[in-house]
C-alpha cells in the first residue's frame, strides 16, 4: 500500500501528521522535509533571543524523535522536485521517486527579497526556518547593534526580541506607520510611539538601497540619502507562499495553491495546508488557521471528510513593548473605524459596518478581559 505523504515538516507539515496519528495509527506515512526534519515552532523564532535560546533548544525532537513519534518515516534533506499527479508520484532532486496514495502540500512560504547594491548585501540575513536562526544567532553573537528592513509582524516582533536582549535596533519600513496590512493608521503611529518609547529607533518613511562593509561592520544606505552604521542586517520583508512545485505540477495556484475547504488541489488525493495554500481566497500564515486546518484534513485523510472551519482569530503580536492583538476586517469590507482611550493608556480600535456590526479590530494595551469581549462579538473568517 502506498503511504500518505507530507512534503514539509514544518508547523503544518508536522501538526497535520500528529493529529492524523491521533485518528489513525497504522496507514504507511512518509514525511519529506529539504531540511534536517527537526520539531520545532517557526512562531517561537521571533522571540527566542530575549530567553537566549539556542536554535538547539528550540527543537522537542530530531529526525528520528519525530519519526518515533509519529510512527513513520521522516526523510530528511530530501527534496521533491516534481509531483506526477496522474501516477501519484513524486520525484526528488536525485530521481528517486515515491509514489502516495494521498499527498499533503505543507511547503510553507518564501521569504521576500528586495534588490540591495553594496559589496555587503549578501550579508543581509533572513530567518525562515532553525538552520537560518541558528545561522542569525552565531551571526549577532558580539553584535550590540542591529537593524531591520521590514516593520511588518516578524519585523517588529524581532525588533522588540533584540532590543530586549541588549542590543541597538533600527527598525525600517518605508511605509509611513508599522503593521500597516493589519491597523489602522491611529494605531499604527501609537503602536511606533510606544516601540520607539521603549528605545526601537524606528525609521518609518526610509527604505535601504545598498549595504556596505565599513570598519567591521556594514554601512546601510537609505533612498533619502542617509546612513546608519550598524554590525548586522535583518530582512523581514514579508513571506510569499512557496508555490512552484504545484504550479509545475499543474495545480491551480492564484496568490497560494489554490484549495477548498476540504484543503483539496484541483488534483486528486492531493492536499495543501499551511502558508503555501489559498483557502477559498484566504491566505492566512498565522498559527490557528493553520491548526484548525490541520485537525479538519487529519480526518480527511483517515476517510472522514471535514471542512475546515475558521473561527474569529485575533493576532497577537510578539511585542511585550507595546502589546497588541489585532483581528483585520476582511478586505473590502464596508464600514469604519472607531477608536477608544482606556484610562489605562489602552487604544482600543473597532471596524463596524453600517449596522453597528463589529468586524474586526485592534486592541493596544488594554486587558486580556477585553480581548476575549471583542474575539466573542467578530463573525467567523469560514463558518
Amino acid at each position: 500500500m502506498a503511504p500518505i505523504v507530507i512534503v514539509g515538516s514544518g508547523l503544518a507539515g508536522h501538526t497535520v501528521a500528529r493529529e492524523l496519528r491521533r485518528l489513525d495509527a497504522e496507514t504507511p506515512l512518509v514525511v519529506v522535509t529539504r531540511d534536517d526534519g527537526a520539531v520545532y515552532s517557526k512562531p517561537m523564532l521571533s522571540n527566542a533571543l530575549a530567553g537566549n535560546r539556542s536554535a538547539a533548544s528550540l527543537a522537542s525532537a530530531d529526525a528520528a524523535g519525530a519519526a518515533a513519534q509519529l510512527n513513520a518515516t521522516v526523510l530528511a534533506h530530501r527534496e521533491v522536485a516534481s509531483i506526477d499527479t496522474g501516477a501519484h508520484a513524486v520525484a526528488f532532486t536525485d530521481g528517486e521517486r515515491l509514489e502516495y496514495s494521498q499527498l499533503v502540500l505543507a511547503l510553507g512560504a518564501d521569504p521576500i527579497r528586495v534588490p540591495l547594491g553594496g559589496d555587503a548585501a549578501d550579508a543581509v540575513m533572513q530567518v525562515n526556518d532553525l538552520a537560518d536562526y541558528a545561522r542569525f544567532r552565531e551571526a549577532i553573537e558580539h553584535a550590540t547593534h542591529v537593524t531591520i528592513l521590514g516593520a511588518g509582524l516578524i519585523g517588529c516582533e524581532f525588533a522588540n526580541d533584540l532590543l530586549t536582549s541588549g542590543r541597538k535596533v533600527d527598525l525600517l519600513d518605508p511605509a509611513p506607520w508599522p503593521l500597516g496590512r493589519l491597523v489602522p493608521e491611529r494605531v499604527g503611529r501609537d503602536y511606533a510611539n510606544r516601540l520607539a518609547a521603549a528605545g526601537v529607533a524606528m525609521r518609518l518613511g526610509a527604505s535601504a538601497t545598498t549595504i556596505e562593509r565599513r570598519d567591521g561592520g556594514l554601512r546601510v544606505r537609505l533612498a533619502d540619502g542617509g546612513t546608519i552604521d550598524t554590525d548586522a542586517v535583518l530582512s523581514a520583508i514579508g513571506l510569499r507562499p512557496r508555490t512552484q512545485l504545484a504550479q509545475a505540477a499543474g495545480l491551480a495556484v492564484n496568490r497560494g495553491i489554490v484549495v477548498d475547504r476540504n484543503l483539496r488541489t484541483s488534483a486528486p488525493d492531493v492536499y495543501a495546508l499551511g502558508d503555501c495554500a489559498e483557502v477559498e481566497g484566504h491566505v492566512l500564515p498565522f498559527v490557528m488557521p493553520l491548526m484548525n486546518a490541520a485537525r479538519a484534513l487529519a480526518k480527511t485523510l483517515a476517510g472522514e471528510p471535514a471542512e475546515v472551519r475558521y473561527p474569529a482569530m485575533p493576532v497577537v503580536v510578539k511585542t511585550p513593548a507595546a502589546p497588541l492583538t489585532v483581528a483585520p476586517p476582511a478586505a473590502g469590507a464596508g464600514g469604519g473605524w472607531r477608536y477608544d482611550e482606556g484610562t489605562d493608556g489602552s487604544l482600543e480600535a473597532t471596524f463596524v459596518d453600517a449596522q453597528g456590526n463589529l468586524l474586526g479590530f485592534a486592541l493596544l494595551g488594554g486587558a486580556p478581559a477585553t480581548r476575549q469581549l471583542l474575539t466573542r462579538r467578530l463573525p467567523a473568517v469560514l463558518g
